[in-house]
């Protein structure tokens, strides 16, 4: 491989690793709280509000104009409050549910919002799947800004958050205001997804956060070693996923996709070798 095809893979991989950093660890909390789809409901609020900023905007500025994000931002935000408000132990409907209604009515509206739009096909393709090797360095500085301001966050409230997720069947034994400290764990998962669906895509995104977590419990049980696991499957995936798509002249965010498929598919086939030589 030559230096410039490292030099323009450079910046895709970055991102990638970028959104494997975060996405594992929230992917921990969210596998725990039993709220499997969240991560792609919230990704798919975030898009509509992207598109439907599209349909509105008159500046014509693009896609990564400032009305699109604070519009994404503000969609995502009032996605947490739902999430946050509707789970209550003595609830008769799953949060689950709300989630899926959340995600199917989304994806509905955002149907409805690109037939609206110009380019709604390749909208709608950008949407699901990304375009991650279009990422510039900039936005790879931006998005790593952002994510280290939630990655502090969660660190200093990580008793909190882990109390919430560990005993989501149970939140009274933690003590804890445990719709305030939902909300805030949605709404600092919404940054990480509106910034995530932009340069990633709804699916990509969906499985930066669900495939390492999922992976990583296959093999361990401690918060520890499921991070440690789950980062460096998605260092990987990223790296074999860019590599692909490029050699195959493949659409890079569904080439990652796959090969997360492919990945788990092989460490669930090993894992019953390696358990019984390990015992």
């Amino acid at each position: 491989m030559d230096w410039t095809i490292i030099d323009f893979l450079a910046a895709p991989f970055a991102a990638s690793l970028i959104l494997t950093g975060i996405h594992a660890y929230l992917g921990v909390h969210v596998v725990e709280r039993g709220v499997i789809f969240v991560d792609l409901s919230l990704a798919q609020i975030a898009a509509l509000g992207a598109t439907l900023a599209l349909v509105v905007e008159a500046a014509g500025h693009g896609e990564h104009s400032n009305l699109v994000y604070w519009m994404s931002l503000g969609f995502t935000m009032i996605g947490a409050a739902v999430f946050a408000t509707v789970r209550t132990r003595r609830s008769r409907i799953p949060q689950e549910a709300i989630i899926g209604i959340s995600y199917a009515v989304a994806s509905a509206a955002s149907i409805l919002a690109m037939s609206k739009a110009p380019s709604e096909s390749e909208h709608l393709i950008g949407m699901l799947v990304g375009n991650i090797l279009a990422v510039s360095w900039d936005e790879v500085f931006k998005t790593a800004a952002l994510y280290s301001a939630v990655g502090v966050f969660h660190f200093i409230f990580r008793k909190q958050f882990l109390a919430i997720s560990v005993n989501h069947n149970h939140p009274e034994k933690t003590g804890l205001n445990v719709r305030w400290w939902d909300f805030l764990f949605y709404a600092s998962f919404g940054f990480v997804v509106t910034s995530s669906v932009s340069i990633a895509g709804v699916l990509l995104v969906f499985c930066y956060l669900i495939v390492p977590s999922v992976a990583a419990m296959m093999y361990a049980e401690r918060i520890g070693r499921r991070l440690a696991i789950g980062w460096t499957m998605g260092t990987i995936v990223s790296a074999v996923g860019v590599y692909l798509s490029l050699k195959l002249d493949l659409p890079t965010g569904a080439t990652i996709v796959c090969t997360f498929g492919v990945v788990l598919l092989l460490m669930a086939a090993a894992r019953p070798f390696l358990v019984r030589r390990a015992a």
